[in-house]
Formats: structure tokens, sequence, C-alpha cells
């Protein structure tokens, strides 16, 4: 017998109205890896993630410079611009040394974030630990920061 004339087989037969559940997970996971394919190739396209990179690096540098008051930097500045008044507003507690150094831990710390975020895309692992460090480093640079404000204000009041 030949295959022309035997029928094809017609897979429209069955009911097409039975979806099973792990067929439909099955989908979901796809369209959500074709989905995460596409904003990974768009990011890396459009080049975010380099310049997270860079953007991590030069805060990261910043924060370098100023905390351990390379050139001079960190006296330059509280010289020039935190001891100096904002308005109606006296100087803070980012005129002192001591503040000056929690600032200047806060922009580290904002620097080490994006090395992390960019660094997650190519080394999680690295990414991740860098991305830890610096949400707690500015948490606690934070609260020390907040804390002493109130206590120079309050200062300032009497």
């Amino acid at each position: 017998m030949s295959r022309w004339l035997i029928d094809p087989v017609n897979s429209s037969r069955r009911s097409a109205s039975v979806d099973f559940p792990w067929s439909m997970w099955a989908m979901m996971q796809k369209f959500r890896t074709s989905a995460c394919l596409v904003v990974t190739a768009t990011v890396r396209m459009l080049g975010i993630v380099a310049l997270v990179l860079v953007l991590g690096v030069l805060l990261t540098a910043a924060g370098i410079v100023l905390l351990w008051n390379f050139f001079g930097a960190a006296d330059y500045v509280i010289r020039h611009v935190t001891s100096k008044p904002l308005g109606s507003l006296a100087p803070g507690f980012a005129a002192s040394r001591r503040g000056f150094s929690v600032y200047a831990t806060l922009v580290l710390s904002f620097g080490v974030f994006l090395l992390g975020a960019a660094a997650a895309q190519t080394v999680p692992w690295i990414g991740l630990t860098l991305l830890f460090v610096s949400i707690a480093s500015f948490g606690i640079a934070s609260a020390i920061a907040i804390r002493y404000e109130i206590e120079t204000y309050r200062a300032l009041k009497r």
C-alpha cells in the first residue's frame, strides 16, 4: 500500500479543551525564560551594566579618597563645603572630621553597591556579597549619621 493512500493522522480529533496543569506551568516557565532573556539582552545592548560599573568605580574611588583623606581632599571639602552654613542652617555633623568620615563611608558603600549590581550579572556570588556588605554598611553609617546630626542640631539650639 502506498503512503499516499493512507489517511494522515489528524491530531485535531483530540480535545483541545483539556489542559493539564503541568503543561500550563511549562508554558508559563517558557514565557518567563524568554522574557528574562529579552530583558537581559536589552540591558546588555543598552550598556546599562557598563554604565553602572563605571559609576560604581567612580563613587568607590571618590569614597576611598575622601575617607582616607588622599591629597588632602577631605580637609579641602570640610573647609570649603561642609563647614559653611547652608542658607539658614548652621553647619552640621559633616563639618567635623568624624562626621565627614561617616558621609564618606556612605558614598563608598553606594559605590560598592553599584559595583555589586554590575558584578551580579557575570559573577553572581561576588555581586551578591558586595550588595550585602554595601547595604549593611550603608544602613549602619546612615544610623550613625542620623544620630549625630540630631545631637549636633540639639547642641546648636542651646
